[in-house]
């Protein structure tokens, strides 16, 4: 592998392209040591501390920064992270679907995704104000607890400075993203996204290893060997079979027609249609997560307001208090529906069966057209029922680990759930770029054998 990599840095091209990403990712780190203007910054990490403890709201505030690059536990100017423009790139993604303009944009190539990505800005900007906005409105009313924001400075003036400054750290983000994208290599948002969770493990390793050295490592102690040695091979499983299902593929068998032109015979080839197992990536998760933050916030707030209801008390603790069977039971529901629900929208077996239809091949058995679009579809429902198996194990398992080995959940979310498939969906397709470079010049990949 030292070899490989030794490789990498003599092609020169390469060189370049991986040492502006990590100067890039080296800037996004650098901008949480930015203090956000106007913010008593000791005052807000001792309340958000405070609320992380929260076994609830604790796990929500780990997921918000686990998804959107940033680092809630300080007031930066990076604060609201990546997440505005996730957000607004998955509703533009959404909106292609039912949007005729838009729709017919995705149809043009190179220059209707250029025109998107210019609405996706725009809507970045909007989502962002507001975002910031009511962050430091809740900040300076006391929201989040007293003396959040420096005496004299909670005017109208200072929430529009502070609110001008996470923007525009947002976009900041964002144009570090595309940076990459165009000058670096691999993804620049999910880069982003995956150094933002690899950062917090320097702190979950401390904190799970503290114990040792206090009380050592011997049996039945915090961190004995009996509770280190089953974490590592957890982990290790863990990371082999999300490798695994993100790489697995079903592959359709499709036949080329054959062509007589002169006295050549050209087509007739057999290839493979390759469908993916996990079709919808890590959204099922991002959008369940998201949706169960909602009957948290209001089962709480109702909870407070009637606090004599027993049924507003129980859906409160099933909600809000920690995750339960029942709630691990919509988790699971909720990743199926999503799963299924995104598939439908980036995967259109019509489409497909007209492409093949239009090039002149087909799947062996079916006729082209309705019958091939109405095979590939059943294909497509029962892979991705094993899909969305795989990504509900994979999104309880920090919730099983945490529970069952009495670790913190910051901890266990190294273990499974959208963190986990995240770095790993992003190493591979890495490698996967890394490798194309590699091809082009005749050398060896950098997961091959060295007899390849």
């Amino acid at each position: 592998m030292l070899s490989r990599l030794k490789t990498v840095f003599t092609i020169p091209e390469l060189r370049q392209k991986v040492m502006i990403t990590l100067i890039l990712l080296g800037v996004y780190r650098m901008g949480f040591s930015i203090p956000l203007p106007f913010i008593d910054q000791a005052a807000f990490a001792e309340n958000f501390k405070n609320m992380a403890g929260q076994q609830g709201m604790g796990q929500v505030l780990q997921a918000v920064a686990l998804l959107s690059a940033s680092k809630l536990g300080n007031a930066t100017i990076f604060g609201l992270g990546i997440m505005p423009y996730i957000s607004a790139s998955i509703i533009f993604q959404l909106l292609g679907q039912v949007y005729p303009p838009l729709e017919a944009l995705q149809k043009e190539g190179e220059t209707g995704r250029k025109k998107i990505n210019e609405y996706t800005r725009y809507a970045t900007v909007v989502i962002c104000l507001g975002q910031s906005f009511f962050w430091i409105r809740m900040l300076s009313s006391g929201g989040m607890g007293q003396g959040m924001v420096l005496e004299d400075y909670s005017g109208f003036f200072y929430v529009m400075v502070a609110t001008i400054t996470m923007t525009t750290g947002t976009l900041l983000l964002m144009w570090i993203g595309e940076q990459i994208d165009e000058y670096g290599i691999g993804n620049g948002i999910s880069l982003l996204i995956m150094a933002g969770i690899l950062a917090q493990m320097p702190t979950a390793g401390m904190e799970l290893l503290r114990p040792a050295f206090k009380s050592g490592i011997g049996l039945g102690t915090d961190a004995g060997v009996d509770k280190l040695l089953p974490l590592a091979v957890i982990f290790v499983a863990v990371v082999l079979g999300v490798i695994a299902i993100t790489q697995a593929q079903r592959r359709i068998p499709i036949q080329s027609a054959k062509h007589v032109r002169g006295r050549r015979v050209l087509g007739g080839q057999r290839q493979f249609l390759p469908l993916r197992v996990n079709q919808a990536g890590v959204m099922p998760i991002i959008f369940a997560s998201s949706l169960l933050m909602f009957p948290m916030f209001i089962f709480g707030y109702l909870n407070q307001a009637f606090p004599n209801s027993s049924f507003l008390s129980m859906a409160n603790s099933t909600f809000g208090g920690g995750r339960g069977l029942i709630y691990n039971l919509v988790y699971v529901g909720l990743i199926f529906f999503f799963c299924y629900f995104w598939t439908s929208i980036t995967f259109n077996p019509k489409d497909m069966a007209e492409n093949l239809k239009d090039y002149g091949s087909f799947v062996p058995g079916y006729r082209p057209g309705s019958h091939t679009e109405k095979y590939l579809d059943q294909v497509m429902t029962r892979i991705t029922y094993v899909g969305a198996g795989f990504l509900a194990l994979i999104a309880i398992i920090p919730t099983l680990v945490a529970s069952g080995m009495s670790i913190s959940f910051m901890i266990a979310s190294f273990y499974g759930g959208t963190g986990l498939l995240i770095v790993v969906s992003v190493a591979l397709d890495l490698v996967q770029k890394i490798d194309s470079h590699l091809v082009m010049r005749n050398k060896p990949g950098m997961l091959e054998s060295e007899d390849v």
